[in-house]
């Protein structure tokens, strides 16, 4: 019996999958038009804000479209008025798309350059990150100095410490030192930010495979960087995400 039923989810999870690609090529058409107006304006966290509303507007049509709706919770621990390094953990494709566009006002993803190079999509996929080779000393360096120019605009800076999405049977993967040394060097403090179940909407093992779930982005407590140094701060970080991770 748990074979059939194993069976007929994993070709349901094919054909929600086609719908979740047509749906959002589809949703995605609709909403370049708009946002590429948001390039006109002059002041960069305006032209900003107004690109993640209207990411945030996309991601409620689609989410709602695939029967995946998101929660978003800890609101009250991101004050408006401050500019932050936001952490999160990485478990999905589905990650980077659902966090930016419901993290409160202007921000840019870390982000690899390779989908960078996708026509038409690739003028969004740049619009709302700043992009980095990792196998380009250079293109480090770059970034590290994109990321302090972004913070100095007053835009909030995301990144996911753990690099790549974790495929390991532990809560969290260990963590690069990048956003720590952003942290110490800008003196900004980190909101460590957690994403619960994308995984289990798109597991990283399984190719074109997607399943109607529940999703929640989670914000935490900002931690200020005031008094530590990277090692430190990266450990404090890890251990309060890892706890609330566990907790769930």
């Amino acid at each position: 019996m748990k074979q059939v039923v194993s069976f007929l989810q994993n070709i349901f999870a094919r054909v929600w999958a086609l719908w979740g690609l047509v749906t959002f090529i589809i949703t995605f058409i609709i909403i370049l038009i708009p946002s590429l107006f948001t390039s006109f304006i002059k002041d960069e966290k305006k032209s900003q804000a107004a690109f993640i509303y209207l990411s945030k507007v996309w991601m409620n049509i689609w989410l709602t479209l695939i029967a995946c709706p998101i929660k978003v919770s800890g609101k009250e621990n991101v004050d408006k008025n401050e500019t932050y390094i936001f952490t999160c953990n990485h478990n999905s494709l589905l990650d980077a798309p659902i966090t930016c566009p419901y993290i409160p006002g202007a921000n840019k993803t870390i982000a690899k350059t390779s989908f960078a190079k996708i026509p038409i999509f690739g003028w969004y996929y740049k619009k709302g990150s700043i992009l980095v080779d990792r196998k380009s000393d250079a293109s480090r360096r770059k970034s590290f100095d994109n990321m302090k120019k972004t913070l100095q605009q007053f835009i909030h800076v995301v990144i996911f410490p753990e690099g790549t999405r974790n495929r390991t049977s532990n809560p969290l993967k260990n963590f690069y030192d990048g956003a720590f040394k952003l942290s110490i060097t800008t003196q900004t403090s980190i909101v460590p930010t957690l994403l619960f179940n994308s995984a289990k909407a798109m597991p990283h093992h399984k190719i074109f495979y997607l399943l109607p779930h529940q999703l929640e982005i989670r914000y935490l407590p900002p931690v200020s960087p005031k008094g530590l140094d990277v090692t430190a701060l990266k450990e404090k970080v890890f251990a309060i995400m890892q706890d609330e991770f566990v907790k769930g």
